[in-house]
């Protein structure tokens, strides 16, 4: 019951992120032909998806594609158009100091099972901007920051619609590769369609954020919400929300958002009961807190008893093996 994370650094795609996909592809395979690959979409209808909604991503698609060994199905799975269907946990807050001393930050726990997550936390220079994010799907981003202070991370919206559209990881990646405030990254989670329901915060350097309900075949919806976790307006689906007390966890950090002059505080509650969730086996335990700070362009992974600083720009290659079998 463990983790190993890793930071890589590797400015344009090559034989780091080579090395990944061979690892990684396994598994990712079996995911992606778990329904047979008769039900993914071909590898025509996967690219024209991608040129039409982000073109790009298009070339840094091609390379990676190439490095993937070309093959069909490989295609196929890195363009996220349509995918299986995945069901995370998370919890996530955006946080401004009420006396303007401290600056804002975009905190949040990832829940998941630890034979799942990739664990790599990837320093890129694929299309001109830094980035720095934490990888799934292989390109994909679950939360990251680019070199313009934006800052965006993800949570599952509670539904169990499915729709024709991409998967949120690589629409994040999107995201943080082209947009470089809150207001730029709304206009495309509006234009893009996402495969399911999903919460995205946002946050940018001069202190802009927002939180983005999306959802199979209807418009985002833009709020002001500072705390999520796994539903949007109402429950839709009560086992899983019972199950990964969803409601119990919004309700706890939206408490210590409010009151809390020290970010701290809220980074001391993620690491306890109910917001960090010990069900590895069920597929909801906390795997990691993230911290982002757009001011300075830092990124924290914390863990009850260790964590590890980065800097978008300056990131230090280096690895963390974390268990998650005791004292949690």
């Amino acid at each position: 019951m463990h983790c190993q994370f890793e930071a890589i650094r590797e400015d344009v795609p090559g034989s780091r992120w080579q090395a990944l996909f061979q690892k990684r592809w396994p598994g990712y395979c079996r995911w992606f032909l778990r329904d047979s690959h008769h039900f993914r979409p071909s590898y025509l209808s996967c690219r024209r998806a991608l040129k039409t909604y982000m073109p790009e991503l298009v070339p840094l698609y091609e390379q990676l594609v190439n490095l993937a060994g070309e093959g069909d199905l490989e295609a196929r799975f890195l363009s996220l158009w349509c995918p299986p269907s995945y069901i995370t946990g998370c919890t996530q807050a955006v946080w401004h100091d009420p006396q303007g001393l401290q600056q804002p930050m975009l905190i949040r726990n990832y829940d998941y099972v630890p034979a799942l997550l990739e664990g790599s936390w990837l320093a890129t220079r694929w299309c001109g901007q830094s980035v720095l994010a934490m990888s799934d799907c292989l390109w994909g981003v679950l939360d990251g920051i680019n070199e313009s202070g934006l800052v965006a991370s993800l949570t599952y919206g509670g539904s169990r619609e499915i729709g024709e559209g991409f998967g949120i990881p690589l629409v994040l990646r999107y995201v943080l590769e082209v947009a470089t405030s809150t207001a730029e990254a709304i206009v495309i989670l509006k234009r893009i369609p996402v495969h399911m329901s999903y919460n995205v915060s946002l946050l940018d350097r001069q202190g802009h954020w927002a939180t983005v309900f999306l959802g199979p075949n209807r418009q985002a919806e833009v709020l002001y919400q500072p705390v999520v976790a796994n539903h949007q307006h109402q429950i839709q689906w009560p086992a899983h929300a019972r199950a990964t007390k969803t409601l119990e966890r919004e309700a706890a950090l939206n408490n210590i958002v409010k009151k809390s002059m020290d970010c701290h505080a809220i980074e001391r509650a993620l690491l306890k009961p109910p917001l960090f969730q010990t069900s590895y086996n069920k597929g909801y335990g906390t795997l990691y807190t993230a911290r982002y700070n757009p001011y300075d362009l830092t990124a924290e992974l914390i863990w009850p008893n260790q964590r590890w600083l980065q800097h978008c720009q300056d990131i230090q290659e280096g690895s963390y093996l974390v268990d998650f079998g005791y004292s949690y």
